[in-house]
């Protein structure tokens, strides 16, 4: 899509989350950029709490927008691209959250706020997957770019304290992680590509479109955003103190050895039931509890502008 001088310039819309803070100009910074590339006056929406992105995008894409950009967190980019996905006009990204996976995985600067707008105007676009997760209890579908997990990993996300979230950032993921080492495994049944895959005593299972998470710990190595792929990691430490520490070793191997505490799996369909409902998460945001949940792969259907 390229500007036409005979008609009203390009205009972008931006999907802002208020609630982050921020040290920037935000406003200042999107008005300056349009006017250097010779685009119209940007669409300007904030997100709320109860909506944190769908309804602003829709409106966005309604008003004719010829770029939408989300500035927040990996929330209000999995909103974002939940309503631009399947279609034409790309997303672009202002990273603003405290982790900004989908951007760092794409390799972004997540500093460079002047690089991130110019991007999404004038930059060069690919196509990237999106995963569509559709759960029973309740009966919803949602989109995610990064991660989705069932079970410890969601835990973490669940009870990760935001005031020190907002003084350390990744950090603070840390340390809820080490408050919710103890737990017990759940029952689960994970079937890939309709063939069964694992059933036993589970801590995480984890579903990955990037390969990187927070504090740039990379959970799947072989994981691209544009393979048409997902990458499946389930975690079942073994009893003790230092069942955690096989886990590490597996995910540092790769998952290459015998040990059956961490295993990976690749496909295009994930279904994951268990024995009772646990934690959930998609691409950082806890999303409730849940017992049954297939996720599928949808290749190239995001077109993204940086």
């Amino acid at each position: 899509m390229t500007a036409n001088s005979s008609t009203s310039p390009q205009r972008a819309a931006i999907i802002v989350n208020p609630a982050k803070p921020v040290d920037i100009d935000v406003r200042g910074l999107v008005a300056k950029h349009c006017v250097e590339n010779g685009w119209g006056e940007p669409l300007w929406f904030e997100t709320t709490k109860e909506d944190p992105g769908v309804g602003q995008a829709k409106e966005a894409l309604a008003q004719g927008a010829d770029i939408v950009i989300a500035a927040g967190g990996d929330g209000t980019v999995r909103c974002v691209a939940e309503v631009l996905s399947g279609g034409d006009v790309p997303m672009g990204l202002l990273p603003l959250g405290t982790g900004n996976l989908l951007a760092r995985n794409l390799g972004m600067d997540v500093t460079d706020y002047d690089g991130a707008m110019a991007g999404a105007l004038i930059g060069t676009e690919q196509k990237i997957d999106v995963v569509r997760a559709r759960r029973s209890d309740p009966d919803m579908e949602q989109l995610f770019l990064v991660m989705a997990g069932v079970g410890y990993d969601a835990t973490i996300m669940a009870d990760t304290n935001e005031e020190l979230k907002d003084k350390v950032g990744w950090l603070a993921y840390v340390d809820a992680g080490i408050r919710n080492l103890p737990g017990k495994p759940v029952k689960a049944t994970i079937v890939i590509d309709g063939k069964p895959a694992v059933r036993r005593g589970v801590r995480s299972v984890m579903v990955g479109n990037c390969g990187k998470v927070q504090g740039g710990l990379e959970i799947f190595p072989e994981a691209k955003v544009d393979d048409g792929l997902l990458d499946v990691a389930v975690l079942a430490p073994h009893h003790g103190k230092l069942g955690w520490l096989s886990v590490l070793a597996g995910m540092i191997g790769k998952g290459r050895g015998k040990d059956t505490a961490v295993e990976y799996f690749q496909g295009k369909t994930v279904e994951i039931t268990l024995e009772h409902k646990d934690d959930y998460q998609l691409d950082g945001d806890h999303e409730g509890q849940s017992k049954h949940v297939v996720m599928t792969m949808e290749p190239a259907a995001l077109t993204l502008r940086m």
